[in-house]
């Protein structure tokens, strides 16, 4: 994982761009990868780690109509996290991650622990992915990071 942090924040530097995040599931891990790389105060502006929903609502702008009819842990809310952070946090790539990564949220016949959202705007696209990871909690968040820095190298390089 340190490797694909390493490489993110390297591209970002080439590319002079930078990068925040909005963090339910993984509780700050994108944000702690980032802030161990040397040089990274040149690319990572920060983050927040909202798993409450009530901050989702105060800080990046869902709503509860969104919440009350695709659970906060959705593509949906996702999205409209990345939305919110990018006005909260002005970066030129800004990355929002939900989730379920143990039972007793709204998990369902299909969205079973371990399915993370993970929506990404870097300037003029609006990617979301869906993922479905097995494990117990720790496994899942790490291989939700993963995924979610392979995901930031693949857009950067493209």
């Amino acid at each position: 994982m340190e490797e694909l942090a390493k490489k993110c924040c390297q591209l970002l530097k080439d590319k002079k761009l930078t990068i925040a995040f909005a963090e339910s599931v993984t509780s700050g891990a994108l944000c702690a990868g980032f802030a161990t790389v040397e040089g990274s105060g040149a690319v990572f502006k920060g983050g927040l780690v909202c798993y409450d929903g009530d901050l989702k609502k105060q800080y990046l702008g869902v709503s509860d109509a969104l919440i009350e009819h695709y659970t906060p842990e959705s593509a949906e809310v996702t999205r409209q996290m990345a939305i919110g952070l990018k006005h909260f946090i002005h970066a030129d790539m800004a990355v929002a991650i939900t989730g379920l990564c143990s039972s007793g949220g709204s998990e369902a016949t299909d969205k079973p622990v371990g399915t993370i959202f993970t929506h990404i705007l870097y300037l003029d696209k609006s990617i979301a992915y869906r993922e479905v990871y097995a494990g117990d909690s720790l496994a899942i968040i790490a291989m939700a990071v993963s995924q979610t820095y392979q995901n930031i190298i693949q857009l950067l390089k493209s």
